[in-house]
């Protein structure tokens, strides 16, 4: 087998020299650079990343399981993206993270990869550069948090996010209280231990058959990780010598069984923008009217936060993914093969469920019919979502009149005036938050709610947007309105007053607003400037498409393949 990595490490010319003589200040015998696979350990450690903050080791542990393999493993910085950290919101740098794991593997001597993941974006956006170059890739997933524990009871990290505002005014919660919670909700290594957005995107890695079977769910201390990471180093070597990659791997059927898996589990609305993206870079066809027609039927099987009470931990000691893909094995794609060379069918076989509260059998699901489900009306034109298994039943058809804020700096501003004209009936409309407008598209969509209703015990409302919501966020929100508000989508003309109706039932967000006035709101609008002329974010905005077509670069869709002609010298 004629290896990559030989085109830079094999000659007995210049540039052969030049390769290997200067990787041998770091100590590398001459066998390794004789004809063993070259293994690119893609790292997304950073302090700045508080989810990854553990991967440092774990790529030294995958190294030992290529080392075992007969493989040279190499480890590789790439931009990491921190979801508590960053500003203005990590979604903005997702397509630039990806350019550097394409960049990185298409120029430098590696054969097969391994992607060490962990928050949300550092998923997707690894996956989706390494598809563009489509050499043998496995992911090992960094694994969730232990579950939190304050005062007597669990306490989800990111899903109690969402409730400090209403702790704070409702049950008068003191800096104290909230301190305590703060230290008690990540009290371990690892990212959100709900079924956020990280935590789906290890399961969409699992379900497309990216990982070893089961990695998805364990924790990210549980000593079986760190054997997970090692036999996944073993693993890598032998993807490369039968040349198992990445294109043989994400077939059509696999991203359906990934939508089905995901609508199962209670996953996040960001699963469709990066599974989206993840199909133009390996080139699936894949449309918003998916993930509705192939996920919107399949019942809820995962009884996990914020759909239900559990976390992560519990989840795995039930028995993790397997057991999700055993009880859907009548549903999937049951013989696409996955990164150990079997199928779901044959990785499943001896899967077993230990605990029959946070994991549903097929026959007593805790929804009958979850998943995602695509709303188009006047509002949305090219689509917008909404995630009913995290919604309100008494709002999922609801008539009622707009209170718009233009952007979150008028939102913070207004949002708990006692003067402002809301109430329970009333639909919040956020517009300028999405790909372009934020810039970014910012997990906001679940704004909170005003201070006067929390007071008055209103737990939810009709919340609309051209944003996203985080995965460990509920509430009855319609996300990804397609056409952004800044670029003229319908959602720019909203005013106060103006009614909506949500009927989820029927896929329909209407604005009750006629045609003619519609037409002389459009005449009237103006686009705003854009948020800068240079750098990266000048590049985003000019090359992003929109949230229905996966938010990524134009410039970006599809491969550049695994070629790279030129000597450095």
């Amino acid at each position: 087998m004629k290896l990559r990595s030989q085109e830079w490490f094999g000659g007995n010319d210049k540039m052969g020299f030049v390769h290997r003589s200067w990787m041998r200040n770091q100590g590398y015998p001459d066998d390794l650079f004789r004809g063993r696979p070259v293994i690119g350990i893609c790292n997304t450690w950073s302090e700045l990343t508080p989810c990854n903050g553990h991967l440092r080791e774990f790529a030294e542990i995958v190294k030992k399981g290529v080392l075992e393999a007969g493989g040279f493993p190499l480890e590789f910085p790439v931009m990491s993206l921190g979801e508590t950290i960053m500003r203005p919101t990590t979604m903005l740098f997702r397509n630039l993270a990806s350019m550097s794991v394409e960049e990185s593997i298409r120029a430098n001597p590696l054969d097969g990869i391994v992607l060490l993941t962990g928050c949300d974006k550092t998923t997707p956006s690894t996956v989706m550069g390494a598809c563009s170059v489509d050499l043998p890739t496995i992911v090992v997933p960094g694994g969730p948090m232990l579950n939190g524990k304050f005062r007597g009871g669990e306490i989800g990290s990111g899903s109690f996010n969402w409730m400090i505002k209403e702790k704070q005014k409702k049950e008068n919660y003191t800096e104290a209280d909230l301190l305590e919670a703060e230290i008690c909700a990540a009290r371990s290594a690892g990212h959100c231990n709900t079924m956020g957005t990280a935590s789906t995107m290890a399961s969409m890695a699992e379900s497309l058959g990216l990982t070893l079977p089961g990695a998805s769910a364990i924790p990210a201390v549980d000593a079986r990780k760190k054997v997970m990471a090692q036999l996944s180093g073993r693993r890598i070597v032998e993807m490369v010598k039968e040349d198992l990659k990445l294109s043989k791997i994400l077939t059509r059927e696999a991203f359906e069984n990934a939508i089905i898996v995901n609508a199962a589990i209670g996953g996040s609305t960001n699963f469709i923008i990066h599974l989206t993206a993840i199909a133009g870079r390996i080139g699936v066809d894949l449309k918003l009217d998916d993930f509705d027609s192939i996920g919107s039927k399949v019942p809820l099987l995962l009884n996990l936060m914020p759909s239900g009470k559990y976390l992560m931990e519990d989840y795995y000691y039930a028995g993790g993914l397997p057991v999700i893909l055993r009880e859907l094995r009548e549903r999937l794609h049951s013989d696409v093969i996955t990164v150990n060379g079997k199928s779901h069918h044959d990785n499943i076989e001896n899967a077993i469920c230990y605990n029959e509260e946070v994991i549903k059998s097929i026959d007593t699901p805790l929804q009958d019919e979850a998943g995602i489900a695509v709303l188009y009306g006047n509002l949305c034109e090219n689509g917008a979502v909404i995630k009913p298994s995290a919604a309100s039943p008494h709002l999922m058809k609801h008539r009622g009149p707009a209170v718009v804020f233009s952007s979150m700096d008028d939102y913070h501003e207004r949002i708990d005036d006692p003067d402002l004209d809301i109430d329970e009936n009333s639909v919040i409309v956020l517009q300028g938050v999405g790909p372009i407008g934020y810039p970014g598209m910012p997990e906001v969509g679940n704004v909170d709610l005003p201070e006067k209703l929390i007071l008055k015990g209103v737990k939810d409302m009709v919340r609309i947007s051209d944003g996203r919501m985080s995965g460990t966020a509920y509430g009855t929100v319609v996300l990804h309105v397609s056409p952004e508000s800044a670029v003229g989508g319908t959602l720019a003309l909203v005013e106060n007053g103006d009614i909506i109706e949500l009927d989820v039932d029927a896929r329909r967000l209407h604005l009750d607003v006629s045609d003619e006035i519609l037409t002389e709101r459009r005449a009237k609008w103006k686009a705003p400037a854009p948020h800068t002329d240079r750098g990266y974010v000048r590049i985003y905005l000019d090359h992003v498409e929109q949230a229905d077509q996966g938010a990524d670069l134009d410039v970006l869709k599809g491969g550049s393949g695994s070629v790279v002609k030129g000597d450095l010298h």
